[in-house]
């Protein structure tokens, strides 16, 4: 791997780092920083379980990377865990919304490893060590402030932030939500639907008379004819239409 191309800060402390004088130094385990301007300054390495001494590098000794190893020129600086404890970081730091109140933590980041600067962070909901959790992109514009072991963003909620890698819950969550605003989208469409065409009036739109314009039309034609074909009726039917209900068609 070439130093052009942006690493992940949890596959970088995976490799096995060896100097040029052969020696293997072990892998890293704490990523030395300076959170203020978001830069990767280093790491440490514990070149063995069974001592104290810890080893810190600088980035500028990074020459290389290949088949999982490190390749460093020069010697590291010795230290001890008390004092890697104190170096400032922004790793494992509560990531807060914009009212204050803990979303999520910052367990790892993208970084470049001839410059060192950080590209990006990312943050999980759940415990980082648990395989298959999810993680969501922080920028750098994200970041409103940031204290020791606290960072202040400027988002309302953490699904505002890019998923990067989503675990089975965070899947099945993603697609009932997806489901839920179907469902709710084909809801609202039908209730427009149903209340515009009850709005609507069919007989005006269609130029037809009122039912009572209707009825009263057809009564005249109703009497018109009556009176014409009156003569033409036998006893039985001009007794019908002299009865009282003459002048009633609905009956």
């Amino acid at each position: 791997m070439t130093l052009t191309n942006n690493i992940l800060l949890s596959e970088f402390l995976k490799y096995n780092v060896k100097c040029d004088q052969g020696v293997d130094h072990g892998s890293g385990f704490v990523v030395w920083m300076h959170p203020p301007v978001h830069r990767v300054l280093g790491w440490i390495t514990r070149p063995s379980a069974l001592k104290l001494s810890l080893e810190v590098w600088r980035l500028d000794q990074l020459k290389g990377i290949l088949s999982n190893n490190i390749y460093v020129k020069g010697k590291p600086a010795n230290s001890d865990q008390s004092t890697i404890d104190r170096f400032p970081t922004l790793i494992n730091a509560n990531l807060l919304d914009n009212k204050g109140q803990k979303m999520a933590n910052i367990v790892d980041l993208v970084f470049h490893p001839k410059t060192g600067k950080i590209l990006y962070y990312l943050v999980s909901r759940s415990n980082p060590n648990i395989p298959g959790s999810s993680r969501w992109s922080l920028t750098l514009d994200d970041i409103k402030d940031q204290q020791p072991g606290t960072v202040l963003s400027n988002l309302s909620n953490i699904n505002d932030l890019p998923l990067i890698r989503s675990s089975i819950r965070e899947e099945l969550l993603q697609k009932s939500k997806g489901f839920r605003n179907q469902i709710q989208e084909f809801t609202d469409k039908a209730t427009n639907r149903l209340e515009g065409w009850l709005e609507e009036s069919p007989l005006e739109d269609n130029n037809f008379t009122s039912t009572s314009s209707f009825k009263d039309d057809w009564i005249d034609q109703y009497e018109e004819n009556s009176k014409n074909n009156f003569l033409d009726l036998d006893d039985n039917q001009k007794y019908y239409n002299n009865s009282e209900n003459d002048s009633d068609p609905w009956v």
